[in-house]
């Protein structure tokens, strides 16, 4: 961690069994805190996000470049949450 690091303090929430399971992790030594636990998890969702970026961005290098308009619109379908896909124009 470097010292005089830009911090925001923030709100989340979380399902309580969650945070049972951090806070257990924090009373057995495996964790220094709930602050801790997140910016943690944090770092590693965001290196999980850029290796898949990274990973895609070879895929789609080795087969042809970007995905075209149709090929996003048939991958949002089945890969996004039904509630974040974009609607369809009536």
């Amino acid at each position: 961690m470097v010292f005089g690091m830009a911090t925001t303090k923030l709100t989340i929430t979380i399902d309580n069994a969650q945070l049972e399971e951090i806070q257990s992790l924090i009373a057995t030594g495996r964790a220094a805190n709930v602050s801790a636990f997140v910016k943690h998890a944090v770092a590693v969702a965001l290196s999980d996000a850029a290796g898949w970026q990274e990973m895609l961005k070879d895929a789609l290098d080795k087969t042809g470049g970007p995905l075209s308009n149709k090929e996003r619109a048939w991958a949002d379908e089945i890969l996004l949450p039904r509630n974040t896909r974009k609607k369809k124009a009536a």
